[in-house]
């Protein structure tokens, strides 16, 4: 299976699991508000930290290594790769869980958020369920088979939603328990997509095992040379995303306390406004990113298997095609969410819609979250997998001072991090981008890639604008309605202007109905 389609599967299952969080994001934001989401944001944080350092790098690692040993038709190995893996993952997924339980206390308190303590217990125990279950994951990935993780995923939000909504609702009277009964539903999902990809597993084992005994390579690897190339291949990917993650937790320790020495804004305005940013401006400029975290996932084996065979033509050419998927999505994602800001935060959380300006100036950040992905991939696919890393620093070099200075100024408050954040995803791509061409020697067609994108989600924006405010001006108790309309109108606006500009390769434009016709 292509990685196209790999990365088809990927994107459908993250797309509706995305969607399944959208749903769960309204009652639950209407019932803990924006000073409940920051809670629940600081909580999540420090589960995502933790998560980084005891597996993030695992699905790609074992996916790569895997990759390349099926490639090589070395089964046994890549059978190994697993088992190496699933003992690390246990040792600190462990480690983590106890030290996010244990510290609970003293980082809420640290970080300006006292009343977070019971969130981040809560979410405790999913550190080690989800290391365990990004070893099975990245195992099937590398096997080039994304149907398990996509049905994982599946299974793991819905369970999430179902929980977040009950556990909160139950515990609503008081918002911090409120808020640790929405990041608790976060374990109880993992551990039911985690079952799930177990009998997957067993159900598979059969053919896995009668490839392993056909394996006829004699070259059999040890226990310590697989544990010194998966820590290789994954301190570099681990320390790349740790950054990031890090300038995560700059953006919620600088809301909180450069904030409070304005002395302007008390302890319930700086939470209500870093709920804004971590339940809104985070939570809905990266669902677009869904597509190009797929392609990332699914290019990484896909071009190790390429780069280990040495064809390099494949190599350039998955990369190529993988960025101008992602910008398909991306570009009109960007340009319609700063047009329709306003009407969609008042569509999707009716009683608290403010923050909109910081969807309007940060939007353009999913276009350069979307490169910085694809190319993390495709560079690590090909064994460069420090070059994200350097991505990563330079960024967050330029985010911190900017952070300082920007959120400091009362005006700004809270936009503050949404700049920053813009300026560090755009200086990473370009540095990875960069390595891209340096080591590939691949031309991009920015023409086709961003240039057309920008150009029919621009007359898609202005299509939005225009009939959004004529459906208000006739129907204005509608107002939901008319954001549904509107955006509609987009879709196919974007789409018809792509087609009648050539913006589409005809090998894409073929899976599009109607679009074809135009070809």
């Amino acid at each position: 299976m292509s990685f196209v389609k790999q990365a088809a599967i990927l994107a459908a299952a993250t797309l509706f699991a995305r969607f399944i969080g959208f749903l769960y994001r309204l009652p639950l934001t209407n019932l803990i508000g924006d000073e409940g989401n920051a809670l629940y944001g600081v909580g999540f944080q420090f589960y995502a930290f933790l998560l980084v350092l005891s597996s993030a790098g695992i699905p790609s690692a074992v996916s790569k290594m895997v990759s390349e040993r099926v490639a090589q038709k070395e089964y046994t190995n890549a059978h190994a790769v697993f088992k190496v893996a699933m003992l690390v993952a246990v040792v600190f997924g462990t480690f983590g869980s106890l030290l996010l339980w244990t510290f609970a206390g003293y980082l809420s308190v640290w970080f300006g958020y006292p009343g977070s303590v019971y969130a981040i217990r809560a979410v405790s125990p999913a550190v080690l369920v989800v290391a365990i279950m990004a070893v099975y994951r990245g195992y099937f990935q590398g096997m080039n088979n994304t149907v398990p993780t996509a049905l994982s995923q599946i299974i793991e939000q819905v369970v999430n939603a179902i929980f977040k909504i009950w556990l909160a609702y139950l515990f609503i009277e008081n918002i911090t328990w409120a808020a640790a009964g929405a990041t608790a539903s976060t374990g109880i999902g993992a551990f039911l997509g985690l079952i799930t990809l177990v009998a997957i597993y067993h159900l598979l084992s059969p053919r896995i095992k009668k490839r392993i005994r056909r394996d006829r390579s004699k070259k059999t690897e040890d226990f310590p040379k697989l544990l010194k190339e998966l820590l290789y291949t994954t301190f570099p990917i681990v320390l790349g995303t740790s950054i990031y993650s890090i300038a995560n937790f700059i953006d919620m320790a600088m809301i909180a306390h450069r904030l409070a020495e304005t002395g302007i804004f008390s302890q319930q305005e700086i939470e209500a406004l870093y709920g804004q940013f971590t339940g809104k401006f985070i939570v809905i400029t990266t669902l677009p990113v869904a597509i190009s975290s797929a392609l990332s996932i699914a290019i990484l084996p896909s071009i190790a298997g390429s780069n280990a065979t040495r064809d390099r033509r494949a190599v350039v050419y998955k990369i190529g095609r993988a960025f101008r998927l992602s910008s398909l999505i991306s570009v009109p994602s960007a340009i319609g969410l700063a047009v329709m800001a306003e009407p969609i935060l008042l569509l999707l959380f009716p009683n608290h819609p403010e923050g909109a300006v910081l969807l309007q100036f940060g939007a353009i950040s999913i276009v350069f979250l979307s490169m910085v992905q694809v190319s993390t991939g495709a560079l690590q696919g090909m064994g460069k997998i420090a070059i994200p890393v350097i991505a990563a620093i330079v960024g967050t070099f330029f985010k911190i001072p900017l952070n300082h200075l920007l959120i400091g100024i009362p005006e700004i408050n809270v936009l503050g991090a949404v700049i920053s954040t813009v300026v560090c995803y755009f200086l990473a791509s370009l540095v990875n981008v960069g390595f891209l061409v340096k080591f590939t020697g691949i031309k991009f067609d920015w023409v086709g890639i961003l240039v057309k994108p920008f150009v029919a989600a621009f007359v898609m924006g202005l299509a939005c604008y225009v009939s959004y405010n004529a459906i208000v001006a006739m129907f204005y108790r509608f107002s939901g309605l008319a954001t549904l309309i509107s955006i509609a109108i987009g879709v196919v606006v974007y789409f018809l202007m792509l087609a009648l500009m050539k913006g589409l390769h005809k090998e894409d434009a073929d899976k599009l109905p109607v679009i074809r016709d135009f070809y």
